[in-house]
């Protein structure tokens, strides 16, 4: 390889890696997320109740803000919305969830009633299209379905938080984050402060995404959480008003499948339905009732809801959301599913920011880094 050869070609290097890192500033912001990518993953499980009081203080940090913004100092504002989180939490833990666990539990030792109510109906099909399906295929697949449920009944009643490990979870997590979210709210300046102080003297292009995904993460999460609570209230009134079995525990499930876009409706239909089915049947008034009630709540759900309190959030291909879903899910199980589209808004922040050859946002940002004042910092 001649000098002329080598220079080419390192030339091509240079300017390929200009190309993805155009400044220091993109370095930073480079170094910054895959350091936090390597934290998360890596202690994900050690520091699980630090990350969810993070979570939680954030959420709340919200209404903390619009108390400050009314005129309230911080630390009377920080104990008021505290206070209503531990009411809230008293709430989920004392109430809710020793319902919603009972009703599932009843639930799940009326299966093989249910499938029996379904079989009766399902062996008809043979009497009146005889051409289309056998009896004897009937049998074998309602004898599978019946394993299935059975076995995965049996593994969800085994599931006991009385267990020893189990047990020493919970009261550390019941201990720990809510004192976390405490300290994190009321000493919010201090530990910003603190953790600034570890971060590079130019990270104008950091603040800059940090800033756009803040305002998507915030209107984001709170919308969620909004529509989880609106759908759950209103699918327990209706299944409640209409005497369905297992009211609370479905109305639940119905505030649940929010948290997953396309799919959680999908999933929450089967079990809405088969309950009502096995109540009423179908030849009653109720089931159809609660078809149009269930309808009417999913379509109010897809046009009301989600375009009033996610109207400022970023707008994501439905592909993008199912491979988020599927990525994050799989790297951190529930939160990983519940902050997918988050997780996804902070990946097209850092893509749709990112300063690149030629663009003003580059040669603003490198503009920027060569007038910082040490003294910021």
């Amino acid at each position: 390889m001649t000098t002329q050869d080598r220079f080419v070609n390192l030339r091509f290097f240079s300017e390929s890696f200009k190309r993805f890192l155009p400044n220091p500033q993109a370095v930073s912001l480079a170094i910054i997320l895959i350091v936090s990518f390597i934290l998360i993953y890596s202690l994900s499980s050690l520091l699980m109740p630090v990350f969810a009081s993070i979570v939680l203080a954030y959420l709340l940090e919200g209404l903390v803000g619009k108390a400050e913004n009314l005129g309230m100092p911080r630390l009377p504002a920080v104990l008021l919305v505290f206070s209503g989180f531990i009411a809230c939490l008293g709430f989920l833990l004392f109430y809710l969830m020793p319902l919603v666990s009972q009703q599932a539990v009843e639930l799940i030792q009326h299966i093989p009633d249910i499938i029996n109510s379904a079989k009766n109906g399902i062996m008809r099909l043979p009497e009146r299209y005889p051409k289309l399906i056998s009896e004897s295929k009937i049998q074998q697949m309602m004898f599978a379905v019946q394993s299935e449920l059975l076995t995965y009944g049996q593994n969800v009643l085994s599931l006991s938080a009385a267990s020893v490990v189990g047990l020493v979870s919970a009261m550390i997590y019941l201990f720990l984050v809510p004192m976390m979210v405490f300290f994190f709210l009321k000493d919010k300046n201090i530990l910003i402060s603190w953790f600034l102080q570890f971060m590079p003297r130019n990270s104008n292009l950091t603040v800059h995404v940090w800033e756009e995904v803040d305002i998507q993460i915030g209107n984001y999460v709170r919308g969620k959480f909004a529509e989880i609570f609106i759908l759950w209230f209103v699918s327990y009134a209706t299944f409640a008003t209409m005497g369905l079995n297992y009211a609370m525990l479905l109305a639940v499930l119905m505030g649940v499948q929010a948290i997953i876009p396309y799919i959680g409706a999908t999933l929450v239909t089967f079990p809405v339905l088969g309950v009502a089915y096995f109540e009423w049947g179908l030849s009653g008034d109720e089931f159809m009732y609660l078809v149009i009630a269930y309808s009417i709540i999913q379509a109010l759900d897809g046009v009301v809801l989600v375009p009033v309190l996610f109207s400022e959030a970023v707008n994501l291909h439905a592909i993008a959301i199912i491979v988020a879903i599927l990525f994050f899910g799989g790297l951190w199980g529930f939160w990983g599913v519940f902050f997918a589209i988050p997780l996804a808004t902070v990946v097209k922040a850092v893509l749709t920011a990112w300063p690149r050859i030629g663009d003003k946002n580059s040669a603003i940002f490198a503009d920027m880094s060569s007038k910082d004042d040490p003294s910021m910092y």
